[in-house]
């Protein structure tokens, strides 16, 4: 009896470990996923953006205002905060600092839910074998895929595995391979990054 104990006791640890390790490979991110975030984290914000505020637990002092001509919102409690020309994460900081005179340890979220003061730097273009090239407003969430659809779709002559993301960065520009057929044809995402701000997506003819 003892001796089964001791087997059972083995395999379960062997089957926790076996889990463990599989979810690891899981959780793996596209590399432009990353990308993705630390460039609207670095977006800055400017005049007439709307920023929407959270602070957990305490609903009541959330909002979701256009930043004013003088940069500032107006948050519950604290009165006016300057959110043009700084960053998400900065004006975030500021009002949880501001607010833990009133409340313990607040929470603060600030999220983008409307780009208006940078409409045409912060667009995303799509050219190539597409429907219709477009350069359309950039909304927090959009994939390659939203994109390209906004574009009316891929033609017949498009070699749809040879698309790539081009995303500029501070000091460099960076490209990133992104498989179309796959993702319309066989809906295998891997490929279907999330988009930033000024991202362009080409989609090249095949070769005859």
């Amino acid at each position: 009896m003892r001796s089964l104990l001791c087997v059972w006791i083995m395999c379960l640890s062997l089957i926790i470990t076996g889990c463990a390790t599989s979810g690891g490979a899981v959780a793996d991110a596209p590399p432009a996923q990353t990308d993705e975030t630390q460039a609207v984290d670095a977006y800055k914000i400017g005049v007439d953006d709307q920023v929407q505020v959270t602070v957990w637990r305490n609903p009541e002092l959330g909002i979701t205002v256009p930043v004013r001509p003088d940069g500032m919102i107006s948050v519950p409690l604290i009165g006016d905060v300057l959110a043009g020309g700084r960053t998400p994460p900065e004006v975030a900081k500021d009002i949880q600092e501001k607010l833990s005179v009133y409340a313990r340890e607040p929470q603060v979220a600030v999220i983008l839910t409307e780009l208006r003061s940078h409409e045409y730097l912060s667009r995303v273009r799509v050219t190539g074998a597409v429907r219709q090239p477009v350069s359309v407003p950039f909304r927090p969430g959009m994939t390659v895929l939203d994109a390209v659809l906004a574009a009316g779709g891929l033609t017949e002559f498009a070699a749809a595995d040879r698309a790539e993301l081009h995303r500029k960065a501070a000091d460099a520009a960076q490209t990133y391979q992104v498989k179309l057929d796959r993702i319309l044809n066989r809906g295998d995402l891997s490929t279907n990054y999330q988009v930033a701000p000024g991202d362009v997506i080409t989609v090249p003819e095949r070769a005859f």
